[in-house]
């Protein structure tokens, strides 16, 4: 065996339970593990310089297929169900052994990192690849030691990640032959049957969603940050499509982070060290700070070349239309780092609604902000989906339900105690339809929505008048710099008032119905931000 390290002093293969006869690459650079993955014929280069890289038959999560473990220690505390399917640990433990047995003649590639740029609250990670882009991933992906740093690591989360090991449903106790399992007591995360990487960086940000709520009371978050010249925070959350990437990436403001976030006493912080991006349809006039990003060191997942060249066709969706790049924050210009800053000032939750009810922007009390953080409320239309043929609304409790171990009635109080206590501005932005639903109705604005949120940040809504929707209760600014007035009220711009109020009981009614399986967990406080009917 031949061991290129450079690693803790206290660390050895024996210590992960692993044997074997083949090569262990330590913590290898970048450059090292582009090689490698050439070398193994893993992946190509592209004409940036950027690796490209398939992930196979799964080119997204499988919610499916993911677990926790059920055991003493979780069986009461995590919120069990479709979002968190129950594995049984003798079963986890018999699998664990049976991937380490598939490594014993495996190439591995170990990382160490750690997730949590506010060193009070941070994880160290061991991750162990049997491929080197997949090492070179988690190298972008999350935060990176120090050699110092090295040298005194101690690990506290294991990940084993062979998308080569396949389990056997019958005997292994999987769904499928794909897995990925989180044993929160015995701290190990086991991923197989999937090359697809980002089961790494959800699988840790289920782990933080549990272990900071519940054991050290930091509100866990999904969602974007980034930070003004005078150090003002602003938090951004938003399903795919409304905008949350395009909104928060902002030249005139430093990018705190693009997915994943922690709000302490005293601090917002990043959990990851770089940046998972969509790349369909990317351009360089629509996502210049992506764009730029995309060079070496930087991975495409799924992507084709334009015929003949080495130059990646992002309009090409042949292999899937969630094809994505991954590079270290400071690939961005405009990254703060270490990505920490101070308490927010304003949150801003995002909704592509397309039915043409919500308002552009209105302002949320403490009760609705709670309500509608659970809710996590987002539209779909038509082509998006197969089978969506006309407007379907779209509900994910905390702007990420497939990531929550906890219910998510604890999130939203730890929610409303932080912004209560902070004197936070929340606003719900409707970067969907007005003038009518889709089909009737056109797309809000950019430069309107963009207006809207300089505005809140700037405090130039502060000393406007207001007016209450008559459904949702969140309260309208009348006025807004760089907006027309008309704009603001979407009952104004549908040309059938009565066709406007009709719709907007319905949505009303929807976000009622979606909240039955939270009411009973729910507070009367969280209750109070229903919509009225």
């Amino acid at each position: 065996m031949q061991e290129l390290e450079l690693k803790p002093a206290n660390k050895s293969l024996s210590g992960l339970g692993i044997r074997t006869n083949a090569s262990v690459m330590w913590n290898l650079t970048p450059a090292e593990l582009v090689e490698q993955a050439l070398f193994n014929k893993e992946a190509v280069l592209t004409d940036n310089g950027a690796l490209m890289a398939d992930t196979g038959a799964f080119t997204g999560r499988s919610p499916k297929d993911r677990f926790i473990v059920k055991d003493s220690n979780t069986a009461e505390s995590v919120w069990w169900g479709d979002v968190n399917i129950a594995f049984d640990e003798g079963g986890f433990d018999r699998l664990h052994t049976k991937m380490l047995d598939f490594l014993t003649d495996k190439k591995l590639y170990i990382r160490e990192a750690y997730a949590g740029a506010d060193k009070d609250h941070r994880l160290n990670l061991t991750v162990v690849n049997t491929l080197a882009w997949q090492n070179l991933f988690c190298y972008n992906m999350f935060l990176r030691p120090t050699v110092s740093e090295l040298e005194v690591f101690e690990s506290d989360f294991t990940i084993i990640c062979a998308p080569e090991f396949e389990a056997d449903p019958e005997i292994d106790g999987t769904r499928q032959k794909n897995f990925a399992i989180i044993n929160l007591t015995k701290r190990i995360i086991l991923i197989g049957g999937t090359a697809y990487a980002g089961e790494m960086k959800k699988g840790i940000f289920s782990v933080l969603n549990y272990l900071l709520p519940y054991e050290k009371g930091v509100l866990s978050m999904h969602c974007s940050a980034n930070s003004g010249a005078d150090g003002d925070t602003a938090i951004f959350f938003g399903l795919s499509g409304t905008g949350k990437t395009t909104l928060s990436a902002d030249p005139n403001r430093g990018l705190i982070g693009d997915d994943e976030h922690g709000w302490t006493e005293d601090t917002i912080f990043n959990f990851e060290g770089g940046c998972y991006a969509k790349v369909i349809d990317l351009s360089r006039e629509k996502e210049p700070e992506i764009w730029d990003a995309i060079k070496f060191g930087s991975i495409v997942e799924n992507t084709r070349f334009h015929e003949g060249t080495r130059t990646v066709d992002y309009s090409n969706n042949s292999v899937t239309e969630n094809t994505r790049t991954a590079y270290p924050i400071n690939y961005i210009k405009n990254a703060i780092e270490p990505s920490i800053s101070g308490i927010p000032k304003n949150i801003f939750f995002l909704t592509a609604d397309a039915f043409g009810v919500i308002p552009p922007i209105s302002k949320l009390n403490k009760s609705q902000a709670m309500y509608h953080f659970i809710s996590g409320y987002t539209a779909k239309v038509a082509g998006t989906e197969v089978g969506v043929t006309e407007p379907k609304t779209t509900f994910s409790a905390c702007f990420g339900a497939a990531f929550l171990p906890l219910h998510p009635t604890k999130y939203a109080e730890l929610f409303g105690e932080k912004m209560e206590k902070h004197q936070v501005n929340v606003w719900l932005i409707n970067t969907g339809w007005t003038g009518g639903p889709y089909g009737i109705g056109s797309r809000m604005k950019l430069k309107y929505t963009r207006a809207m949120i300089t505005a809140a940040l700037e405090g130039n809504l502060d000393d406007v008048s207001y007016k209450k929707h008559s459904v949702f209760g969140v309260e309208i600014p009348q006025s807004c710099p760089n907006v027309p007035a008309e704009v603001l009220s979407p009952r104004a711009t549908w040309d059938d008032k009565d066709a406007y109020d009709k719709k907007a009981r319905e949505l009303g009614a929807a976000f009622i119905q979606n909240f039955e399986k939270y009411k009973d967990f729910a507070t009367d406080d969280i209750l109070a931000g229903s919509p009225n009917l």
